[in-house]
């Protein structure tokens, strides 16, 4: 579903930092531990994130949900944050240009608003654009006690039951968390809001394939089993027996965390070129960091989206530290869009534009600015799909889930959990609970 290239990461094909064939050979074969563990099932945190993509039921399920909340309401509001959200919206990105472009375009229906933050302006301003008998909202925490989506949930409650009436407000809602007693599901089940389960064992910044994604992904008409049979894809290619280096997961790992510790690169830079993508980099910027950022080490993830980012950040890329590892992702848009004009560009010094489409300037650009960067001595590789729709975004998230892991193994951390966030979390309810002023 994918073409991984990364020529212009070894050395001597760039000025830049560079990682020698030995090197990149003797990190995929320590991986090969890894690929055994992950393929064999030994790795509980592992077989967890796999389980719902191999499952060959679960999705059955969540239809009469994803159908009820597209016929009942015009607007669905996801109530979350980090991996309760980010999957989602990242996978409903699709929707958004996938329903609204070509000669048939028609709006996404429902609309879809994912609440990261707790900044009363933002429900405020929301709330001001729906109708709240035709809006509904989903409320995820894997914990069932984060204190960001409890607050948004007791709050958003609270205003729709005022309006609705509360018997009426409960069919607005749904509820998505472990098993077990937990805050947001004694809350939800002690005023009758349905409560669905969310994966035991499954870190959040890893389900975008179980019901956190899924589920939304349902609801604005995406499919779903088409998502999960990309990230199969990529997962048989994992276990078909080839080399290490073979596998792009591994040649990705590899090539990652041989130049953070050899050429000193810090920073890995992932850049799509395509709108569906938009909330791809979000997405994988918490992947990498909450998964590597332990014990001093890991790289900084920065997401950038092509072309816009051209004219933002590439000055810097080019002609800043040389710290940082790039990563270009497009598709094959070459020949889609309307044909510009001869007479618009005619006398002017865009003749080259005539009869070329917007997709051969997207693909000019993805291709130019990855041989700019090599050029620069910025090692860089690319990642091709055919077209952009589900089968080839479930493949992607994939890629990166198993990049990831396995770019932890090589630094020696887990890859899952997050100590260090879980202090900032002890002050926020230690300042709330002194009931002063900040």
């Amino acid at each position: 579903m994918y073409r991984q290239n990364f020529e212009y990461c070894v050395s001597g094909s760039t000025s830049g930092p560079g990682l020698s064939e030995a090197r990149f050979l003797e990190l995929s074969g320590r991986l090969a531990a890894s690929l055994a563990e992950i393929n064999g099932g030994s790795r509980a945190e592992v077989q967890a994130i796999l389980d719902d993509v191999t499952s060959s039921t679960g999705l059955e399920g969540l239809e009469p949900v994803a159908e009820r909340y597209a016929e009942s309401f015009d607007d669905v509001i996801v109530l979350g944050t980090g991996g309760s959200s980010l999957g989602g919206r990242t996978l409903c990105s699709l929707a958004s240009v996938s329903t609204v472009s070509g000669p048939d375009a028609q709006p996404i229906q429902p609309r879809l608003h994912f609440m990261d933050n707790v900044d009363p302006a933002g429900f405020d301003a929301l709330f001001r654009s729906v109708a709240p008998g035709r809006t509904g909202f989903l409320v995820i925490s894997k914990s069932g006690g984060t204190l960001e989506t409890l607050a948004q949930f007791i709050y958003c409650f609270d205003v729709f039951r005022n309006a609705l009436g509360e018997s009426a407000a409960v069919r607005h809602f749904m509820s998505i968390c472990e098993p077990g007693p937990r805050p947001l599901r004694y809350i939800s089940e002690r005023h009758g809001i349905d409560v669905l389960d969310h994966p035991l064992g499954l870190g959040g910044r890893f389900s975008a394939f179980s019901i956190t994604g899924m589920l939304p992904a349902m609801i604005v008409g995406l499919d779903a089993e088409g998502v999960r049979q990309g990230a199969r894809d990529v997962l048989f290619e994992t276990a078909s027996g080839a080399a290490p280096e073979d596998i792009p997961a591994v040649a990705g790992a590899a090539i990652n965390i041989g130049l953070s510790l050899d050429a000193g690169v810090t920073q890995t830079v992932v850049m799509p070129y395509l709108d569906g993508l938009a909330n791809f980099g979000k997405w994988y910027r918490q992947l990498w960091a909450e998964s590597l950022g332990k014990d001093g080490r890991g790289t900084t993830p920065i997401d950038a989206l092509g072309t816009v980012d051209q004219h933002s950040q590439l000055q810097l890329y080019l002609e800043g530290p040389r710290d940082k590892f790039f990563t270009i992702i497009g598709a094959e848009t070459s020949g889609r869009g309307q044909a510009i004009p001869a007479d618009l560009v005619d006398g002017t010094d865009l003749d080259y534009l005539s009869g070329k489409r917007l997709g051969d300037l997207l693909r000019a650009e993805e291709a130019a600015t990855a041989g700019v960067l090599a050029e620069n001595g910025c090692p860089v590789r690319t990642l091709s799909i055919p077209r952009l729709e589900e089968r080839a975004v479930g493949a992607l998230m994939m890629h990166f889930m198993l990049e990831t892991i396995l770019a932890a193994d090589l630094l020696d951390v887990s890859p899952f959990g997050q100590p260090a966030v879980e202090r900032g979390k002890i002050l926020a309810r230690t300042y709330l609970a002194a009931g002063k002023d900040i």
